[in-house]
């Protein structure tokens, strides 16, 4: 990656105090820390996921979280930290889709994450994770989070490691996945109808029959 250049350090912290200040209470203070770090989270999984890794900036990052440019350095130490705290923060999201979920709701979850139009939102998650960055390091993150979650979800149809016919569940999860991903990046990029105006309800159906033709639930 190309480092960009480096930004001068400020006191101005948008909301958390660069040194304590008599009587506020510690708690608000770590409270707007956090507060501070999500902002920045979802503002650059938004311009990540839509303009690229290498086209955004970290001045771009801080202008749409509306805070200082400096906090990026302090919180993330670079640009390439941040774009890995977004990875991990979208492999989380998709884990708990398809690891936290029964398996016989996980198309009402896909659905539901999928018609959230917010940073946190499926969609925006997975058109962050097909985004290359051009950096080894964060591209095998996003890889590490696609294979986790592919086998977590053929582990709920009954995939196991080196048993017989294992091998075929695992394609058949990894293909639900990557029709998962269709569905999310022809919503939010292509804006392709009625795909990107169906609601959540209007999902439901066709991603259990998609499913469960891919990956059909397990006897009892």
């Amino acid at each position: 990656m190309t480092a960009e250049p480096p930004v001068p350090p400020t006191s101005d912290t948008a909301g958390e105090p660069a040194s304590d200040t008599a009587g506020e209470p510690a708690q608000r203070r770590r409270r707007d820390a956090a507060e501070t770090r999500q902002l920045l989270l979802d503002a650059a999984r938004q311009r990540f996921a839509r303009d690229g890794y290498a086209a955004t900036t970290v001045r771009d990052i801080a202008d749409d979280a509306g805070v200082n440019v400096a906090l990026i350095s302090r919180y993330f130490t670079s640009k390439e930290g941040l774009f890995e705290a977004c990875l991990r923060a979208a492999g989380d999201e998709l884990r708990r889709t398809t690891v936290q979920t029964p398996a016989d709701r996980v198309p009402e979850t896909i659905a539901r994450h999928i018609a959230d139009p917010g940073a946190a939102g499926l969609s925006s998650q997975l058109s962050l994770l097909l985004r290359s960055s051009g950096d080894a390091a964060a591209d095998e993150i996003r890889r590490g989070v696609l294979v986790r979650s592919s086998e977590q979800l053929a582990a709920a149809r009954g995939w196991r490691p080196g048993e017989p016919g294992s091998e075929q569940i695992l394609l058949r999860a990894q293909m639900a996945l990557a029709a998962g991903i269709g569905v999310a990046v022809l919503r939010s990029s292509i804006r392709l109808d009625p795909l990107s105006s169906a609601t959540e309800q209007d999902l439901v159906g066709p991603l259990r029959d998609l499913v469960d033709a891919l990956l059909p639930p397990r006897e009892s």
